[in-house]
């Protein structure tokens, strides 16, 4: 069964925890992605913030994007899958946390993203299903 390293996006850009959501929103633009891992000045993951965090968490809120830091959007600690884990795995987490989405690490090295498209590619029909059905209730 194919790996997180294998089967993920590599190249994956952070936006820095200090940085504000107005930043995370452009760079989300420009990349074509619907979320960003959130790194802290150590470079260690602190979380993710996603286009729906944007919309929910801050301008749902009434908060001011180009105050709002992504830090303040970390929450706790980040959901990750190492690199060398197994599709299998990722499928538990994915289904465990229910996200949709997990940066892949080397060590404590952010290396990568892996998102429920990656999985499905690698996995047969009825993991599939299983995968779909999880992250698709409440």
């Amino acid at each position: 069964m194919a790996t997180a390293r294998e089967i993920m996006t590599s190249g994956t850009e952070c936006i820095g925890e200090r940085e504000t959501v107005l930043d995370a929103a452009k760079k989300m633009t420009a990349l074509g992605v619907g979320a960003l891992p959130i790194c802290g000045t150590d470079q260690k993951l602190k979380g993710m913030i996603t286009d729906r965090d944007v919309v929910t968490k801050v301008l749902g809120a009434g908060k001011d994007p180009a105050t709002c830091t992504a830090g303040e959007l970390a929450q706790g600690e980040a959901v990750t899958i190492g690199a060398d884990d197994e599709a299998e795995e990722i499928l538990r987490t994915m289904t465990a946390h229910k996200v949709r989405r997990l940066p892949v690490i080397d060590g404590h090295t952010l290396v990568g993203m892996v998102a429920t498209a990656d999985v499905a590619r690698s996995l047969n029909d009825p993991q599939v299903g299983d995968l779909l059905s999880a992250l698709s209730t409440d």
